[in-house]
This record gives structure tokens, C-alpha cells and sequence, in this order.
């Protein structure tokens, strides 16, 4: 179902929540605009299921007081946006709600489509460091899968490590997790 969208002014958190839910589209706040993107396609959900299994059984393995979350929205200084995965801390999901707030998020994880490359590799990631979000990773896929790590230093994220494809990486932050890009959207 499309949602059709009569508003007048700035939009806010509340206003953006309480739109009526749309399962072909997802819709962000960026400053005071709305941005509506298209729901992501099967090679994104793939490689986003994938991750957030490795994740969840990573962090199970640290006995690391998190969750793993695919999609839910999460509530920044300056709008509210919905990345792909998110890995708060315990507390933030205490309660059943439809945002978490970006001070309970340790990680943040992109995985770039073709209809938002911009914002997910440029925007996106200056929000999150805006937010102090400790940890950003970006899957890429194309021309084959990447993951690019990086870490927030000084109030802006610096590159820690590259992922590539075939090659199994080891990671340690937030907590001990082993990736090889290419598992993450293979049929």
C-alpha cells in the first residue's frame, strides 16, 4: 500500500511516526524534510538477514548486552531515519516501541541500494557521527560485496578496515565478529 501524504510545514519525529504503515516504501527525517525511499529488493534483504544473523550470534557468543535489529527506526539530534541494522544496547529495546533513540545504538549498519547510494554513503553517515553513534559499517555490493568499517573519532567516522569479497575479515568492535562479504548476498 502507497501512502499519500497531505502535510503542510515542517515535519517532525511524531508527525513522520505517525504516518500509517507502507510496506512499499520507507520514510525518513532529514532535518525538517520527509524522504521517502522504495523498499529494498531481494539481494539487499538477503545480505541484510545474513548480517544481522552473524551479528546476533556474535554478540551471543561475547555475552554482549545488545540486540539485533533489521529496519527500525531510530530517533537522531536532527530526524529520525530507519538503517538497515542497528545494534543497541539491551535497555533501548526494553520497551516495545517503534523507535529507539540514537544514544542506545552502538552500530549502525548501511547497505547501499541503487536508489539512495548518496545518502547512504554521504548523508547518512554525517548524521549518524552528528548523533556520536560509536560504530558505522556500509555493504556495498556492486562490483562485488565490500564491507567498509569505520569508527568515530574526534565527532567524525575514520575507516578502520575494508572487507573484501572472499576474504574472511576479523572485527572487534563493537564486539569479535568474523565476515566474508561474498556469503552475505550469495543465492
Amino acid at each position: 500500500m502507497s501512502v499519500a501524504v497531505d502535510h503542510t510545514g515542517p515535519w517532525t519525529v511524531a508527525d513522520v511516526l505517525a504516518l500509517p504503515e507502507d510496506r512499499t516504501n520507507r520514510y525518513e527525517l532529514l532535518g525538517e524534510s520527509l524522504v521517502m525511499s522504495p523498499a529494498p529488493g531481494i539481494r539487499h534483504q538477503r545480505a541484510s538477514l545474513r548480517l544481522a544473523m552473524i551479528l546476533h550470534a556474535a554478540a551471543t557468543a561475547a555475552e554482549a548486552p545488545v540486540e539485533v535489529l533489521e529496519a527500525i527506526n531510530v530517533v537522531l539530534p536532527s530526524g529520525l531515519v530507519i538503517p538497515d541494522l542497528v545494534v543497541t544496547d539491551a535497555g533501548a529495546t526494553a520497551e516495545d516501541g517503534v523507535s529507539v533513540d540514537a544514544d542506545g545504538v552502538q552500530l549502525v549498519v548501511e547497505l547501499v541500494s541503487p536508489g539512495n547510494r548518496m545518502v547512504d554513503r554521504k548523508f547518512k553517515p554525517m548524521l549518524y557521527a552528528e548523533a556520536a553513534i560509536p560504530h558505522f559499517w556500509r555493504l556495498e555490493f556492486d562490483p562485488a560485496p565490500m564491507l567498509v568499517v569505520y569508527e568515530l573519532q574526534s565527532g567524525r567516522y575514520v575507516e578502520r578496515t575494508t572487507a573484501l569479497a572472499g576474504v574472511t575479515t576479523s572485527l572487534d568492535a563493537p564486539f569479535a565478529v568474523t565476515i566474508d562479504p561474498a556469503d552475505l548476498s550469495r543465492q
